[in-house]
Formats: structure tokens, sequence, C-alpha cells
């Protein structure tokens, strides 16, 4: 990657950085730990039936305190309570946010949000290492993120065999055709395409409407960021997609819960 673009410094530092987090949680939790937790001989509930489940939204609502492009969202927001709101307003799946120093998130958010919330949960992170992946699975994750500009197709094919052996379902996140193509594999449930440039933050959801033909259609569909709108997610859904992650949108009211009622109420 080349890091004097403005990809390179935001992405690579934070790749540089979660190195760093799993080198030191190695040494702090052993895998022996990790699947000791009660969690993790939790059966993980299954992400297809509930993103295609009719009285749900095929919304994936985001739990996120902040970001690198805005800063600070919401730094009040208690994730117990946003969480239990965004299921009952009907979400698909939940997205919680488990990367400190660039999001504010921290596993205590996916624990507590997993007690309270009996729809899929989505670790949303940056994963670099195997080790993550039982991390995900031990703090109560259902779906792991995996995402093709960080890692090599190899690397996605081997994380994605481990996720699925542990019964988690694994999600795709590309940019851009090249990505998609040079990292579809089999040991994948859905493949979600992100409107946000990495480059410079700037979001167009043209992306979305660009590769959902390319998509195969074993593939759950999946369109993020930059869906704030609900016509939006009608247009989408008219072209295929399954789900929509939805985070920025609901986190940056003073109310998210009343936020996503409100969306929801104009699909």
């Amino acid at each position: 990657m080349n890091s004097t673009s403005p990809d390179g410094s935001i992405l690579d530092k934070i790749v540089t950085r979660k190195l760093e987090e799993v080198a030191e949680s190695k040494q702090k939790v052993s895998v022996a730990d990790l699947e000791a937790n009660p969690n993790f001989n939790r059966k993980p509930l299954i992400f297809k039936n509930f993103l295609l489940d009719e009285k749900r939204t095929g919304i994936i609502s985001e739990f996120k305190r902040r970001s690198p492009s805005k800063g600070l969202i919401n730094g009040t927001a208690d994730v117990a309570e946003v969480t239990q709101a965004y299921n009952l307003a009907g979400a698909s799946a939940l997205s919680v946010l488990t990367d400190t120093d660039f999001f504010g998130g921290k596993a205590e958010d996916l624990f507590r949000a997993r007690a309270v919330n009996q729809i899929p949960i989505l670790r949303k992170d940056f994963m670099i290492d195997e080790y993550q992946i039982l991390e995900a699975k031990s703090w109560g994750a259902d779906i792991i993120l995996l995402i093709a500009s960080i890692l090599t197709p190899q690397q996605i094919i081997d994380f994605g065999k481990l996720a699925q052996s542990l019964g988690l379902n694994v999600l795709l996140e590309v940019h851009n055709l090249e990505e998609l193509e040079r990292s579809i594999c089999p040991h994948l449930d859905a493949i979600g395409v992100n409107n946000r440039n990495l480059g410079d933050f700037t979001v167009n959801i043209q992306t979305s409407f660009d590769l959902v033909d390319k998509i195969p259609s074993e593939f759950l569909k999946i369109s993020e960021s930059a869906i704030d709108n609900p016509a939006v997610i009608k247009e989408l859904r008219a072209v295929g997609y399954d789900g929509f992650l939805i985070g920025e949108n609901f986190m940056k009211t003073d109310n998210p819960g009343q936020a996503i009622i409100d969306f929801v109420n104009k699909l």
C-alpha cells in the first residue's frame, strides 16, 4: 500500500497499531483462556436467517462512538440500551466496533450487546490475525468482518475457513471490482460493498449499484456506508441487496434508538 496516500496513512496506521495490539493481547489472554469463555461454546446465530426474515428490516445497525474521519460521533450512548433499541426497531443484525484507538470501541461493548440481544452481532474490527477470530467467538460475536484491502486472498481463505469451522458467519468487505474479484472464495457468507473511499473518506452510493451484479448470487449482498435515507434502501433492495449497514446516521443523533424507529417508519 502506498503510505504517502491518505488511504495509506490512516489505514496503514490502523493496521500497524492492530499488529501491536494483537501481540499484546496474545501475551495477556491465551487461546485456552478464550476457549474457556462460556460464549465460546455458544452456537452462533445464522446471519442469513435474520437478514432474509421478512419481519425484519435488513438493516445492520452499528454502535460506533467515533471514527477517524468524523472524530467523536457519540460519547454518551449506552451500548446495551442502544443495541436493544435497534433490535426492537427491527434491525436484522448489530455491528459493534471493538477497535479502541481509532473508533473508541472495546470488547466489553460486544459482551454487553450480546447479553441483551438475540439477533446476530458483527464484531466490527480490522482482522489481521486468526487470534482475533477466536476472540470474536469468545466475546459472543456471530459474524466477523474481513476487509479485502488489508488482507491477501490466501488470508481471506484461511480466516474464512477458521471462522466457519467455529460456526461464525463471514462478511467480506470490498471497495471496488478489483478487490472483489481477487477475494471471492467459498469460505464467505456475505459480501459487503463499502461506499466509503478509504483514500479520502468520501462516500459514493454509486459504488454499490456498480458492483451488485458482480457479486455471485450464492452470497448475501450488503451495502455499507452512505445510507442516510430510507428511499436509498428501497433502490438498493430493488437491484438485489439483502442488507444495509448503517452506523453514523443513527449514532450522530441524541437518541439513536428513536432515530432508527423514525427511519424504519419511512420504509
